[in-house]
């Protein structure tokens, strides 16, 4: 099979998986969900993480929760990915069609991503509001917004990279829910607090280095560092490459 072939296959495949987000309810209630929990703690819920209280003409409040947004709703996209297949047994139509399990994978792995873009650019608009709002009129770090922003989107793609893995483990969706969710949250969080331990001394940085926060906080300061671009790639790379393994295992 030509190359041409090989990238009409996975277009197929590709288009398959985000149109079935979206002839049901969940690519709706994925995007709505992120904007609207998102937008609760930015204007409605009153205290420091409020926009309007903080007097503050930033957006710091959105950067810390959408991660921890996402850590929920991405593992709800990814989880029928390959378990669906698996239960339904369409999987294996896949394994003998003329495509690669790593073409497989990505064209799995990129429809995920489409989501996350899909729930990612309406919520530009808490850009554009704070910066109307801001007293004088646009006075926000727009490097910082753009770094963080750009440094959001990295970290969902491991989410997906991880959720694509955890489905491609069972057959059960709730169990690859579970599974995704925890990977990616001892990733966002578990290296940083084990960093913390008093038991590291001057391995302390790189067990740190190890986890997502880090490089997600470094990309926050609007300075794009190619060991955080290569961190985020490595890790997704990883997880795709172990999803490989577990369908040639499986079989």
């Amino acid at each position: 099979m030509n190359y041409s072939q090989s990238l009409k296959i996975t277009g197929v495949i590709f288009k398959k998986e985000v149109s079935s987000f979206f002839t049901s309810l969940t690519g709706y209630i994925v995007v709505a969900v992120f904007l609207i929990a998102n937008s609760l703690f930015l204007w409605v819920f009153p205290g420091e993480y409020n926009v309007l209280d903080s007097g503050y003409a930033n957006l710091d409040t959105f950067f810390f929760m959408a991660p921890w947004i996402f850590l929920f709703l991405v593992p709800a996209i990814t989880m029928r990915l390959f378990s669906d297949e698996r239960r339904t047994g369409t999987i294996e139509i896949l394994y003998t069609g003329p495509m690669t399990n790593l073409q497989i994978i990505s064209a799995k792995y990129v429809a995920g991503i489409a989501l996350v873009i899909f729930s990612l650019i309406p919520s530009l608009i808490f850009f554009i509001s704070v910066g109307v709002l801001g007293n004088p009129m646009w006075d926000i770090d727009t490097g910082a917004f753009w770094g963080s922003f750009l440094g959001l989107f990295f970290l969902a793609s491991v989410y997906v990279a991880v959720g694509v893995f955890a489905s491609s483990l069972t057959d059960n969706q709730i169990i690859a829910f579970l599974a995704a969710m925890l990977i990616s949250f001892f990733f966002y969080i578990g290296f940083e607090a084990i960093s913390n331990l008093d038991l590291w001394g001057n391995f302390r940085d790189i067990i740190d280095n190890l986890g997502i926060a880090a490089h997600y906080k470094s990309m926050s300061r609007g300075v794009l560092d190619t060991r955080d671009l290569i961190y985020f790639i490595a890790v997704s790379a990883l997880f795709i490459v172990s999803t490989k393994f577990v369908l040639e295992r499986r079989g």
